[in-house]
Order: structure tokens, then sequence, then C-alpha cells
């Protein structure tokens, strides 16, 4: 009973996980539109999604070492892997975030997290109606 519960809840954890990351990485593009040479990220959520359900996790770049030395790099948590996203419209600072493009984004994305949230909650009030009869 309680695998299944856990299969259930497991998709919704994982989506809700990579959305909040993408949430992140979406307010620190917003947050550093003015920065001269920032690199505006993303990520792909489709793809990211679905290593998260299948419980693949998102492949580290691991660093070559020449000396015994040198520290390991430890691996990442992050949900998903971060891209950089292909310049629209260049400026002259080097600096690729789109600020009506990263609106747009981040406010889809907080769309779809309170979709997310609504979703669960609705199927624990089922859960608790089937429960109390």
């Amino acid at each position: 009973m309680i695998n299944s519960l856990d299969k259930l809840f497991q998709f919704n954890q994982n989506a809700l996980n990579v959305r909040a990351f993408r949430q992140q990485l979406l307010a620190s593009n917003i947050a550093n539109a003015d920065t001269p040479g920032y690199k505006a990220r993303d990520i792909d959520f489709a793809a990211a999604l679905r290593e998260a359900a299948e419980g693949r996790p998102v492949s580290a770049t691991s660093l070559r070492v020449s000396s015994d030395k040198h520290l390991a790099g430890a691996a990442k948590d992050d949900p998903a892997a971060v891209l950089y996203r292909s310049v629209q419209q260049p400026s002259i600072d080097g600096n690729t975030v789109d600020m009506d493009m990263e609106r747009n984004r981040f406010a889809e994305n907080a769309v779809h997290y309170d979709a997310n949230i609504t979703f669960i909650n609705s199927k624990i009030k089922t859960l608790l109606a089937a429960i109390q009869g």
C-alpha cells in the first residue's frame, strides 16, 4: 500500500523539483540582466522530467586531474542539466538575457508549478475522502 502511494506521488515530486530548479535559473537570468557577459541559462524541461521519472541521474561532467594531489570534484545534485540559451538578439556587452522572454518563461513556469501543487492537493483530498468514507 505504501509503495503504491509513493509511486502515485513520485512523478509529481520529480516534476516539482525540476520546476523549482528551473524557476531558480530563470530568476538568476532576470537578476543578471544587466551583468556584462552573462549568458542566459535554462533547462530542457521535457528531457529533465523524463530522466527524473525514469530515476536516471543527471550526467555530471567529471574533471580530468593530472596529479593525485588534486581535489576530487563533487557531484551536483541538480535535477536537470543546465544549458546555455542561444542568442536571439545579441547585446554589445555580451549579455544574452532577453527580459521579455525571461519574464514570460518565469510566469509560465510559475503557473505550471502552481498547477502541479493544485493537482497534488486534489489527489490528497480524493484519498482522504476515500479513507473517511
